[in-house]
């Protein structure tokens, strides 16, 4: 069995001010693609989705660390990735400003009963996928719908409109 190298363990094989900005570049590109690119995935981690992570992740890695092999190279870059998360956490709570950067808001895909086009081409969301989001929500059709929101999230919000007639049944069971 050949000895442990401690140094070679325990040292820095790259300068931790590179990891640190190689780490901040990658956090922040990766950052963008997922708020701004494939917001109404992050919610729901199907097997494609996770492969996508993963491969992400592997490429990802050669970005942010080049060749490093040693323990405090790897530390130095997940202290970057889990700091920077936490910072902007921190400033979105704290400024509004910041907040509309980080979190995305609420889109509207559905008012009135009505589907917001727009939106939903912009979001990529065929006709299907919104039915099956309703019917997620046990709604039926669409005219029962006063808003549906695609949340930051990638999870979708229904608001019915009242006056229904599973309203009108549940409200009297109740009674």
């Amino acid at each position: 069995m050949p000895a442990i190298d401690w140094s070679n363990l325990f040292g820095f094989t790259m300068s931790p001010i590179e990891l640190f900005i190689r780490g901040t570049l990658t956090f922040f590109f990766l950052f963008s693609m997922f708020r701004f690119i494939v917001r109404r995935d992050v919610g729901a981690l199907g097997l494609s989705d996770l492969l996508v992570l993963v491969i992400i992740a592997d490429a990802s890695q050669n970005a942010m660390a080049g060749d490093y092999k040693s323990v405090p190279d790897g530390f130095v870059l997940m202290s970057t990735i889990i700091g920077w998360s936490l910072v902007l956490n921190f400033l979105s709570f704290r400024f509004p400003l910041i907040r509309r950067v980080v979190l995305p808001r609420p889109l509207c895909i559905v008012k009135d009963g009505v589907k917001q086009e727009a939106v939903l081409k912009r979001e990529l969301i065929a006709d299907e996928e919104l039915a099956e989001m309703l019917r997620e929500h046990e709604v039926e059709d669409i005219a029962q719908v006063k808003r549906a929101y695609l949340e930051p999230d990638g999870q979708v919000t229904v608001i019915r409109k009242r006056g229904g007639a599973a309203e009108h049944r549940d409200r009297h069971r109740a009674y």
